[in-house]
């Protein structure tokens, strides 16, 4: 029962008629996640974006492309289950359809076949990663290697919003996932690509075997050697990655900081599935699927000589492109508030959440430290925190003085260095100031003053010159005696 419970399949519904498509949402909404659309390119961006089990679509005179998506959807992702919603369930029909059946089928009848056909879905994923297995003991991969540990990332793990420009990537990866080919991931310091390599690992047919990653910058050769092929002798040995992750997935970041000498051996064994390891008879085979990770452009790499193009051809058969925060700023509230819940957790402390107001601040930021940069500062939020709703007051002060100028503007440095007349650029500087101060005092006016060396005259004229108010939430200003 327990299983069962915890059996939620996802149902993608592709409607026209909304009477129809609501019917459908509010019979399979109880035990199972439902999508919705009411056009065939919606449709798609669903399948492309989720993990789809079950398909059911209208196909006739009200959505004369219905037929067209359900051989799509089987074209790109055959385990799906597809169903046709048809008046006349006799007529033509995609081929290997699960069911064809009328829309104005039993609720009951409905939900049975649903279940009993994600239960399909099911058994062909596993019977694909039973045929993987297969494959590998075939080729005298030798016997099974323990499952590795911990839960399954997945897609999911990467948070973003429903507009976000992650999506494509996202999208792309999850179709990549699925084919036993190796990748390069680029993107600036800290835009997540070893968790983008992880959530691959967990969505392709080697997810219940290990998944390993190394950084491999400012390592020597020698030590590269030793981490990735490792040695055996009598008096030292140690077991590589490339052993370690057989069967699994193997994540090699920082590859286009490797020295010259590191390139070579590492596409000549790439190119030839093999490896020799010092202190070892026999080459080692390589069984493990590699996913790189580079800060910069390698095909420019390539071009100028400062990479080799074997190697980059032995990794890069699939090509994905992280975007930093900077192009992100509707994933910040998303990420905000889930990197507090997180560290809440983590500190045993209770919170409700970001105000809007900070979210606004945070989101204006441009994060040139990506990921790590707005953990770390919704962290050091939370350890000052005294209410249980966290506002704008304790955001890091260079972040207050930036918000609402653009990203390549965003330093008083810039500022100062920048074009303009003396008078333009010093009132800049004194309107970021004269923000970021009466936000970390909540817009106390008496206490901003006295912080500025103001009169309480005197700072209001200044707001009324600059225009500043309160942000998105005005907070309640505070008794001033």
């Amino acid at each position: 029962m327990k299983d069962e419970a915890a059996f939620r399949p996802s149902v993608l519904i592709v409607a026209p008629p909304r009477a129809l498509r609501d019917r459908l949402a509010a019979a399979l909404s109880r035990g199972m996640e439902c999508l919705v659309a009411d056009s065939c390119g919606k449709a798609m961006t669903l399948a492309q974006e989720n993990v789809v089990e079950v398909v059911l679509c209208c196909v006739g005179p009200e959505a004369p492309d219905g037929a067209t998506l359900l051989e799509e959807i089987g074209s790109h992702w055959p385990e799906t289950v597809r169903i046709a919603l048809a008046e006349d369930p006799t007529g033509p029909m995609p081929a290997d359809l699960y069911q064809a059946v009328p829309p104005d089928m039993s609720e009951e009848g409905l939900r049975r076949m649903v279940r009993n056909a994600a239960q399909l879905f099911r058994v062909r994923r596993e019977n694909d990663r039973m045929a993987f297995e297969m494959r590998y003991l075939a080729r005298g991969a030798g016997p099974a290697m323990p499952h590795a540990t911990g839960p399954a990332l997945g897609f999911e793990a990467l948070l973003r919003s429903p507009a976000s420009p992650l999506n494509p990537v996202i999208a792309a990866a999850r179709h990549l996932a699925s084919f036993d080919v190796p990748i390069l991931i680029t993107g600036a310091p800290g835009t997540g690509k070893a968790l983008l390599a992880q959530a691959i690992h967990d969505a392709s047919l080697r997810a219940d075997r290990p998944f390993l990653g190394l950084n491999a910058a400012g390592l020597t050769d020698d030590q590269l050697r030793l981490e990735l092929i490792g040695l055996r002798n009598n008096g030292h040995s140690r077991i590589g990655l490339m052993q370690k992750a057989q069967r699994g997935t193997l994540y090699l970041g920082g590859i286009d900081r490797l020295p010259p000498d590191s390139q070579l051996w590492l596409a000549r064994a790439l190119t030839e599935g093999q490896v020799a390891v010092p202190g070892q008879a026999e080459a080692l085979r390589l069984g493990f699927r590699l996913i790189a990770g580079a800060v910069t452009d390698l095909r420019a790499a390539v071009a100028e000589g400062r990479f080799l193009p074997e190697l980059y051809h032995a990794v890069a058969l699939g090509l994905l492109t992280l975007p930093p925060l900077a192009d992100r700023r509707v994933d910040i509230p998303v990420l905000a508030q889930h990197l507090l819940f997180e560290a809440a957790a983590r500190h045993c402390k209770q919170v409700r959440g970001l105000s809007d107001e900070a979210l606004a601040f945070l989101s204006a930021w441009h994060w040139p430290g990506n990921l790590p940069e707005i953990e770390n500062e919704i962290a050091r939020m939370l350890i000052f925190s005294q209410d249980r709703t966290l506002g704008p007051d304790l955001i890091s002060r260079h972040i207050l003085q930036a918000a609402g100028t653009p990203a390549d503007d965003a330093s008083a440095d810039a500022v100062l260095t920048g074009t303009g007349t003396l008078k333009d650029r010093v009132e800049e500087i004194e309107r970021r100031i004269l923000r970021e101060v009466l936000t970390r005092m909540r817009w106390n006016k008496s206490k901003a003053a006295q912080e500025l060396g103001l009169s309480r005259v005197g700072l209001r004229a200044k707001l009324d010159r600059y225009g500043l108010t309160p942000g998105v939430v005005d907070a309640p200003e505070s008794e001033e005696v």
